[in-house]
């Protein structure tokens, strides 16, 4: 094996990118169809690795991209895509978002090499938190940037707290995320790179009552038409994203959200 191919496949601690983005996962109720679906639409390759037969990783040109994994496997959870957020200790992760009005909906639970947990935060938005060895290959992950996360809340100052204190933004250990304020959104940056943006509406705005605050999962491709075209081929719908546009809102066969860009949301 070449050192740099060594390099690229080295084992990377949660803890060494603590409170940035590290993964996003689906939970479907039918693995086969969301395998049949996302290759069709996103060109995904899938392998089964070390969290088991009912959870699969998904990859493009041998890059990793997601998870999917089966309800069961992770309890009553919403068929839905979920960020997950690098943690030092789950436990305390899980304990400082409770203290700060979060719930828990699920752990912290083992998954080796590592411990998860699905939380909410004050206003009801469902994200994860990974403690442990990152997916192999994740600092490729990280390279090709194909995803990207926001959140769409009624108060982005407000959660910009309760996230900097659940997941240690923008203190003074080394290595934690800076937290911006651009274009009227938070933005988050983790080793110079903006991992993702927190958005609530225009500067000044009352909160408003009717957003249903949730992360939004965004992947960049080469044609989003050709997306668009191959999701309702295959079982999904289009929600926004006219044809010709830069961005479109898709919904799978199982019902969850994502959204495909014709170039980088960063």
């Amino acid at each position: 094996m070449s050192s740099q191919k060594a390099s690229a496949s080295r084992n990377v601690p949660s803890s060494s990118v603590f409170g940035a983005p590290c993964w996003v996962s689906l939970t479907t109720r039918d693995l086969q169809t969301a395998q049949a679906f996302y290759h069709a639409v996103l060109g995904w390759d899938w392998r089964v690795g070390k969290l088991g037969d009912q959870y699969r990783f998904a990859s493009v040109n041998g890059v990793p991209v997601a998870g999917v994994s089966a309800v069961e496997a992770v309890g009553q959870a919403a068929v839905a895509w979920t960020p997950f957020f690098a943690a030092s200790d789950a436990n305390e992760t899980v304990a400082r978002s409770q203290e700060r009005g979060g719930t828990t909906a699920v752990g912290p639970i083992s998954f080796p090499p590592g411990r998860a947990a699905l939380l909410a935060d004050r206003e009801g938005a469902v994200f994860g938190i990974w403690e442990g060895e990152l997916v192999s290959d994740w600092e490729a992950w990280r390279r090709a940037a194909p995803v990207f996360v926001e959140l769409y809340t009624r108060d982005a100052f407000d959660a910009a707290i309760f996230y900097a204190e659940v997941l240690g933004w923008a203190s003074t250990s080394s290595g934690c995320c800076e937290v911006h304020y651009e274009d009227e959104r938070v933005v988050l940056r983790s080793q110079g790179d903006t991992v993702a943006r927190i958005h609530s509406g225009a500067v000044e705005s009352a909160p408003d009552p009717e957003i249903r605050p949730h992360w939004q999962i965004h992947f960049t491709v080469d044609d989003v038409d050709a997306c668009v075209q191959a999701a309702r081929a295959h079982g999904g719908s289009v929600l926004q994203g006219a044809q010709g546009a830069t961005e479109a809102l898709l919904r799978d066969p199982d019902g969850a959200h994502f959204v495909v860009n014709s170039k980088p949301a960063r």
